[in-house]
């Protein structure tokens, strides 16, 4: 993937993630600057998602660690290297555990 479909592809999945985030109804704030867009709980914690583009990875820093996603394009997903799990289906996990209640994401 070259680097400018990267910046397309990354800036529409950080507009799905605040869209569903805004859809979700849980009380979670977001800021959105730079290619960083910042999630931030009722209890001040925070999950930071942003763009690395040298790698052509979204990097997500929760209370739980670090993750970096890549792009399947046979799925059209972004995957977590390590366990293979697609993006909202972590990032439900992470705002979970720092929201104190479920929190279900979808790219739809």
């Amino acid at each position: 993937m070259n680097e400018s479909d990267f910046n397309q592809l990354a800036e529409e999945t950080m507009v799905e993630i605040e869209e569903a985030i805004d859809n979700c109804g849980v009380d979670i704030d977001t800021d959105t600057g730079g290619g960083i867009l910042t999630l931030e709980f009722v209890n001040g914690s925070q999950i930071i998602i942003n763009k690395h583009t040298p790698l052509c990875q979204i990097w997500v820093a929760a209370r739980s660690g670090g993750f970096h996603f890549d792009y399947n394009a046979d799925s059209s997903t972004w995957i977590l290297q390590s366990n293979g799990e697609e993006l909202f289906a972590c990032l439900s996990h992470y705002c979970s555990e720092q929201a104190g209640e479920a929190v279900k994401l979808s790219a739809d």
